[in-house]
């Protein structure tokens, strides 16, 4: 039996690559949120398992989205949009 030894949470890794060429880009992770993820959500199954936790994934390019910047909301905002989500919901209610 080989022994295994334990990774630092620094050694688990969450690496996506991809280049400028038209093929699919490749998620390979330790974590298991991502995995369960890109298994369950988006029906991936892993092209290659570590043995060690690591799973690597190929997806198609388009489905990778930029980062965005978390949206900043005032207070007035935040009140107009509760506001219109009331009335959706109430109309949603009359049909």
């Amino acid at each position: 039996m080989a022994h295994r030894e334990r990774l630092t949470n620094e050694e688990k890794e969450t690496i996506i690559l991809f280049d400028e060429t038209p093929a699919d880009a490749t998620i390979f992770t330790y974590n298991r949120a991502w995995q369960s993820h890109l298994e369950k959500v988006l029906g991936l199954k892993p092209v290659m398992d570590n043995g060690c936790g690591g799973k690597e994934y190929r997806i198609p390019k388009k489905r990778i989205r930029l980062p965005r910047w978390p949206r900043q909301v005032s207070a007035e905002q935040k009140r107009r949009l509760a506001a219109q989500l009331k009335r959706a919901r109430q109309e949603k209610l009359l049909f």
